[in-house]
């Protein structure tokens, strides 16, 4: 049997299939008008390669932007939302906080984007009361039927409900859905408890709006895809990454579309760090470089970082969804460059994508982007992209870069081009910096792993620019973010709002947070058991979320294993406090410690990805893998005549010495003057300075 992991990019969708006898990797262009039909595509073709029968694959791992994208392009749903008597401006409002606080010219996304116009979000008369969670005032169902009336007058999608407080109890918002669903049979419905079951109003409503928002046509997609996958023979459990680093089954990601609004990057980050303990290394700053963005993840001791929910935030507005923590940018291989009315010269965020892509496809396009100048300057050869499946142009990318850039501002296209990768290389860097020297991270003791398809030839050029300790290519870097597909868990996670302070712990507390964990371990496990995964293969990851009192934000903090109780509650108060340290370099040990959220991970473990190890050097010598020489540019503007490497002839030990670069199916290697680059025993180069 075999499982295949796909993801799709902005311009190409990647593949990696196991098998019995091998693993194998491919790359087809993305089909961004029906992502579906890529991805068909790419398996059909690998199947064929592997000489693997569709209906062998018994496990296919999806990575998709579907979400992302409509957020991006605000084009989701029409949505409806039924909320509590004086409280239909929670949208609007927010958190009353400035995007940017020093600047007279801003936009403010929940206001001018917003996920559910003001006209549609219908206010009902009910009230549940804190601390408790009692009825104070009963659902007014005739209300309920009322502006459901209305929704279908005006053709409503996609309904969400949220009321104050149902983090206490969710039993209004369980009977308004109940109403919506007999009313308008098939509309999506969603309620703020099932988004998001934790406190903070504005949060709550604002992840669940964006669950209705991109509901419809993530889970339209979702079904789409299993329909033809069906229909091509593919019998495999089809199951969906998730913005926290897990998988899951299409039904649940299609309830909660929400997350998967960061399932393209999270596989990159999984494959990374995997690449990274190949390698010996477990301090890495991923840097995912594809058509059209570059996601940026920090890993410190080869543990993955859950982003804190202060900074989840996507398209501008708040989730409150667990997501890996990774900074994206619009900066990638097709990338546009351009000169703007003013003068100033710009690369990105606006990229060609697959169609018409970089004008070198010779498709249409016609703005210059980062691979027209990288061909420019003879580190992509137009011959060997894509093992030759590619050919590009280097005429109309000489012809694009010239046009759009050299002549206004007047300096030589090879000049240009060199502007081109200058640019985008700062904007990276920058990017990188935020979310380590930013952070408390130190670049000088991590490992750059620069992958997708343009990574590695930027890899070198960043880790200069943040001083990293050396850079680490992987074994197939247009493809590392499938791999990580193939190295996620099954994960379901559930959470509960508990407000106790953790410094004078009562008889009462320890009871309560006994019974909540024992009740998420419960749903949890239904969850597992719902998606076949028998008793003895789950486990359950119980976490304490808390806060110094009077912070605005929690941390996690592990709970023991067993029951509570008065003697091993003071862990996960030492955990938080160094979790603290970790984060913000310090912690108030006499401070009071608040729980605010309990949260259970039920989870099954994959088998990891087995890569062959290489064949040992032995007599061979890198010559051996040597293929032509021509003339490239480095980023001092020198030509140098440099040898062309196939890394497919590479064995364990040999070292190239640069300049060289080495080229592989899904991706090429820079490695400039004054480096020199180390095979290891599984394929990864490392790549460092020579003196």
């Amino acid at each position: 049997m075999a499982r295949v992991g796909v993801d799709v990019g902005g311009t190409n969708t990647d593949l990696v299939l196991e098998a019995d006898h091998g693993v194998y990797f491919h790359k087809v262009a993305s089909t961004p008008q029906d992502q579906s039909e890529g991805v068909i595509k790419g398996l059909s073709e690998l199947c064929e390669q592997a000489q693997v029968k569709p209906d062998e694959i018994e496990l296919i791992v999806h990575g998709t932007t579907v979400a992302t994208n409509i957020t991006l392009e605000h084009n989701g749903a029409e949505v409806g939302m039924i909320t509590t008597r004086n409280f239909r401006d929670i949208l609007h409002i927010g958190r009353h906080k400035r995007p940017h606080n020093f600047s007279l010219h801003f936009d403010v996304p929940w206001q001018s984007r917003a996920l559910v116009k003001r006209r549609n979000r219908i206010p009902v008369t009910e009230r549940i009361m804190p601390p408790t969670g009692e009825v104070e005032t009963p659902l007014n169902e005739n209300e309920v039927l009322e502006a459901v009336a209305l929704f279908k007058k005006r053709g409503i999608e996609s309904v969400v409900i949220g009321f104050l407080f149902s983090f206490l109890n969710d039993s209004h918002e369980r009977q308004a859905r109940a109403i919506v669903e007999q009313e308008m049979p098939g509309v999506f419905v969603c309620t703020s408890s099932d988004v998001a079951n934790v406190l903070r109003e504005y949060e709550r409503f604002s992840t669940a709006a964006m669950n209705a928002f991109v509901g419809p046509s993530t889970s339209f997609y979702l079904s789409n895809l299993q329909g033809k996958l069906s229909s091509e023979g593919f019998r495999a459990n089809l199951r969906v990454m998730q913005s926290n680093g897990s998988i899951s089954t299409i039904e649940a990601s299609s309830r909660r579309a929400v997350n998967m609004l960061m399932s393209g990057p999270a596989g990159g980050v999984i494959g990374g760090k995997s690449e990274g303990l190949w390698s010996g290394s477990e301090n890495i700053i991923t840097v995912d470089i594809g058509g059209t963005s570059a996601d940026i993840s920090t890993i410190p001791g080869g543990q993955i970082k859950i982003m804190n929910a202060r900074d989840s935030y996507i398209s501008g507005h708040p989730i409150l969804v667990p997501m890996i923590d990774l900074v994206t940018i619009g900066a990638g291989g097709g990338s546009i460059a351009y000169v703007d009315s003013a003068g100033g010269f710009h690369v990105g965020p606006r990229s060609a994508g697959a169609d018409p892509g970089p004008a070198c496809y010779g498709l249409g396009g016609e703005e210059p982007t980062v691979t027209d100048a990288q061909v420019v300057l003879g580190r992509l050869d137009a011959d060997k992209m894509l093992g030759g499946d590619l050919l590009l142009d280097e005429e109309l990318a000489r012809r694009a870069v010239e046009n759009k850039i050299a002549r206004p501002l007047g300096v030589s296209v090879t000049d240009a081009a060199l502007g081109v990768i200058k640019v985008i290389n700062s904007n990276m860097a920058l990017a990188i910096r935020s979310n380590s020297v930013a952070r408390g991270v130190d670049p000088r003791e991590f490992s750059l792993m620069p992958f997708g398809g343009a990574g590695p030839l930027h890899g070198v050029a960043l880790a200069e620019a943040v001083s990293a300790k050396n850079v680490i290519v992987p074994v197939a870097p247009g493809i590392t973010a499938a791999m990580g597909l193939l190295q996620t868990d099954m994960q379901y996670e559930h959470a509960r709002s508990l407000i106790r302070s953790l410094s004078e712990v009562s008889a009462d507390t320890i009871e309560r947070m006994n019974t909540l964990v024992s009740d998420l371990v419960a749903e949890c496990r239904k969850d597992l058991e719902n998606d076949g995964v028998p008793v003895a293969r789950q486990q359950f990851q119980r976490i304490a979320e808390c806060r110094y009192h009077g912070q605005g934000f929690e941390l996690r903090a592990d709970i023991p294993e067993g029951e509570v109780t008065q003697a091993n509650m003071p862990n996960i108060v030492t955990g938080f406090h160094a979790q603290h340290r970790l984060d913000y370099g310090y912690a108030f040990e006499d401070g009071e410690v608040e729980l605010i959220t309990i949260r259970v991970i039920g989870m099954e473990r994959v088998t990891p990805l087995k890569v062959s190890s290489l064949d040992e050097a032995g007599g061979s010598t890198v010559e051996d893998a040597l293929l032509y020489h021509r003339e490239t540019v480095f980023d001092d503007g020198r030509a140098v005549q440099t040898p062309r490497y196939d890394r497919d002839r590479l064995r364990a030990g040999h070292t190239l010495t640069g300049p060289s670069i080495v080229i592989q199916h899904n991706s090429t290697i820079l490695i400039p003057p004054g480096y020199v680059a180390h095979t290891g025993v599984f394929g990864n180069l490392t790549i460092e300075r020579s003196n």
